[in-house]
Formats: structure tokens, C-alpha cells, sequence
């Protein structure tokens, strides 16, 4: 160790694994030194910018919790989250998206055509489609754990007026593969930004806003599970998602229907008197390899 110096520290470190280390372990840590090392030396990395580096990590700690994950808000907007999904999306199923830091996990069962808006007020968004597999096959009894925000732009888990459920919920599909529930229409809202996250959107000059979506994580037997979320093609922020998310095939058109339309047979059928949206949004599974 007497002869390392900032030329090979990184062939050093690289050869400084047991017999027994998993393969797959020492591969990803050497790539990971090689790139860290070679950013310090490529930008000349000051004691004060490591420890500034090393302070927001610890930060990013101390704010997360079973409700919050700061580290995954920080893979999102430095566009590592949405890199891995891309990386790894299997071109003729539904592109993923990310997962977020405020998903809750046991979401209650909602029968379909049942209501997830429940007592919050805002436009009635009617929301229907078919789970497939790449070869159009329907899924029957596929699953689709589906959350938003409530219509203040908060997840259930960041706000204490909410039950920890709400807007939360997991629905089978039909024989037909079909799944359709109605809830209100997302809105847009910023990522939280009083943490070491929005310390660096600030010092970028970026603002923390997200369009407005719906989550979704569908699976089925037999198949990969996509983690993924839509997108209305007429959000202002569209084309600005602080976290990367939005892609082609996950951006879905609401249809404003006229009043008297609402569909039999739905938990809401004979409340909805006015108008109301009504979107259409199809799910591709690849069959597992």
C-alpha cells in the first residue's frame, strides 16, 4: 500500500477482493470506484466539495424514514432511476417508470368499477383498460397497485389529514383482462424540496415540479412486472418532469364526456350527473424468459 498514488489507486482497489467475493459484487464496486475516482480526478474534487458531498448523504439519511425516502427522491432527480428503468424496459411491453419515494405497501383491495376518490372533491376521472401480454393475449386476474396524490398535491403518506391509504389502492382484473375504477383527476405538485434534495435543485436552478399521473404497478402470473405511471398530454409540465419520467407510450389523453354519460353498472352510476373525464390506458407484459 506504500506505492499507491492517485494514478492507481483505482487498479489498487480493484484488487483488493477476497477469494470468495461474489462476482457479480466485485464487478459492480470496481465500476463503481473506477467512475468515482476517475469524477474526483476529472474534476479536481476539493476537500471542501467531498465534505460538502459526504454532508448531504448523511442529510439524505437523517430525513428518511418508513414514510419519506430521500435516497430514492435523489436517484430520481439526478436521472439514475429513470436510467435503470430504461435500461432494463423490454421494448414491446409498457415502458416502466419510477417507483417514487412515497409508495405504501398493502394497499386495500377495490373492486372494479369501485370509486378511489371516496369523499375528496374535484373532476371525476374515469379510468378503464385491459391488461395484455406482448402478444395481445388479455391477462385475466392480473394486478394493478394503483396510488396519487389527493387534489392538494400530497401523497397520502406525506400528509397527516389523510389516511395512510388513501388513493391507495390494489384491483384484480376480469376474465377479460379488463380493470376500471374512477377517482379525481391528478394534479401536478413538487417533489419535496426542504431536504438535501431541493438544496441541489436550487443550486441547479431547477424547480421541483412533476406532471400530474397516476402510479401503477402491474403483474401477473407468469410474467415481469412493470412499475410505471401516466401521464395527461396536456400538462404544463410534461416535457420539464424534475425526474425524468415521462415517456412516449405513458402519455394517455383525457376525454371530457357530457353529462348524463356516465356508465351503468360503476360504483358511482347514478351520482355522477355532470360532466366528467374518461381516459382509456392499455398495459403490455412481457411473458417471463
Amino acid at each position: 500500500m506504500r506505492t499507491v498514488t492517485k494514478d492507481n489507486i483505482t487498479d489498487v482497489f480493484a484488487g483488493y477482493f477476497g477469494e470468495d467475493t461474489d462476482p457479480r459484487l466485485k464487478e459492480v464496486l470496481t465500476c463503481l470506484a473506477r467512475h468515482l475516482h476517475d469524477f474526483a480526478r476529472e474534476t479536481q474534487l476539493t476537500h471542501d466539495e467531498w465534505r460538502k458531498g459526504l454532508e448531504l448523504l448523511k442529510w439524505a439519511g437523517d430525513i428518511t424514514g418508513p414514510e419519506r425516502n430521500e435516497f430514492v427522491l435523489l436517484s430520481d432527480v439526478m436521472g439514475l432511476s429513470s436510467l435503470v428503468d430504461m435500461i432494463h424496459s423490454v421494448p414491446e411491453a409498457t415502458s416502466s417508470s419510477v417507483l417514487g419515494p412515497f409508495h405504501v405497501s398493502n394497499p386495500p383491495p377495490l373492486a372494479i368499477g369501485a370509486d378511489m376518490k371516496r369523499h375528496y372533491d374535484g373532476d371525476v376521472l374515469l379510468v378503464e383498460g385491459v391488461v395484455y401480454d406482448t402478444d395481445n393475449k388479455p391477462l385475466a386476474g392480473a394486478t394493478l397497485d394503483i396510488w396519487q396524490t389527493a387534489p392538494n398535491g400530497l401523497y397520502s403518506s406525506q400528509d397527516e389529514e389523510q389516511d395512510i391509504h388513501s388513493f391507495h389502492a390494489l384491483m384484480t382484473t376480469d376474465e377479460n383482462g379488463r380493470y376500471s375504477f374512477t377517482t379525481v383527476k391528478p394534479v401536478e405538485y413538487t417533489v419535496p424540496s426542504d431536504g438535501p434534495v431541493g438544496e441541489i435543485l436550487k443550486a441547479a436552478g431547477r424547480h421541483p415540479w412533476r406532471p400530474s399521473h397516476l402510479h401503477f404497478i402491474a403483474h401477473a402470473e407468469g410474467c415481469r412486472s412493470v412499475v410505471t405511471e401516466v401521464f395527461p398530454d396536456d400538462d404544463p409540465y410534461l416535457d420539464q418532469d424534475t425526474v425524468f419520467g415521462v415517456r412516449e407510450d405513458l402519455v394517455m389523453s383525457y376525454e371530457r364526456k357530457a353529462a348524463g354519460t356516465f356508465p351503468e353498472g360503476l360504483e358511482l352510476s347514478g351520482k355522477v350527473t355532470g360532466e366528467y373525464l374518461r381516459v382509456e390506458f392499455d398495459f403490455h407484459l412481457s411473458r417471463d424468459s
